[in-house]
């Protein structure tokens, strides 16, 4: 039994022995923050394991994102170059129009540096609208084929390990203090990083982290491994 999580620190150290660290429960018991932290410091408007992921972020030992089944999680820098090489093989968007439509995100991304889902809309020309995001159109009105959602594009960018999150931001009110969700600023892990070089293939990338996954949890089924590998 583990030691529960109570501080960023204990965060970041188990990312670093385990190499990742989903945030929410993945299918391997035992193996994310959800269940592994101090309920305590669950769900709290202080400091607690939400406010955690700036902190560690700004160490610099440990990438994070959406990487697990579309949910956030942490991978450490030593396997990070392996996760690259591995996830960029697998492009998820689910037709042309929606891959040339992750590549203009992208660009713009790599061309800023940095962008937080509010600069995107206004770099792209994305307006908000009942609960979408739109590219404004000449007619009057907008058709429901027009709607495009910046969400799932940054999802997929996220979990393809095109993209990081390199901080999130916060609100201050009139008196100094930070407020709100923290909002998240994306930017490309070699931007962050540096360059991500693994010496070997995708499909021996991803031998290497099964091999890692099958060693830390023998008795886990080979089907939940891979589907957490992705």
């Amino acid at each position: 039994m583990k030691r529960l999580l109570t501080s960023s620190i204990d965060v970041e150290e188990r990312c670093l022995e385990w190499g990742f660290l989903p945030f929410f429960r993945c299918g391997i018991p035992g193996f994310s923050i959800e269940e592994t932290i101090a309920p305590e410091y669950w769900f709290t408007d202080e400091d607690g394991a939400w406010e955690w992921k700036g902190p560690i972020i700004r160490e610099g030992h440990c990438a994070y994102g959406k990487f697990f089944n579309r949910k956030a999680g942490f991978v450490s820098r030593e396997w990070l170059p392996d996760w690259i090489n591995y996830r960029r093989t697998r492009r998820l968007a689910p037709n042309e129009d929606a891959a040339a439509l992750d590549d203009v995100v992208m660009q713009t991304i790599l061309v800023e540096g940095t962008a937080t889902i509010e600069e995107l809309r206004r770099m792209l020309g994305f307006a908000r609208g009942r609960g979408h995001r739109h590219i404004p159109s000449p007619e009057a009105g907008v058709s429901d084929e027009e709607k495009i959602s910046l969400d799932p594009i940054l999802t997929r960018l996220q979990m393809e390990m095109r993209l990081v999150i390199a901080d999130f931001e916060y609100r201050i009110d009139r008196h100094g203090n930070r407020y709100g969700w923290g909002v998240a600023r994306y930017t490309a892990p070699e931007s962050l990083y540096g360059p991500q070089i693994a010496d070997c293939t995708p499909a021996e990338s991803f031998d290497r982290i099964y091999s890692h996954f099958r060693a830390m949890f023998p008795e886990v089924q080979e089907a939940v491994i891979r589907k957490f590998i992705g």
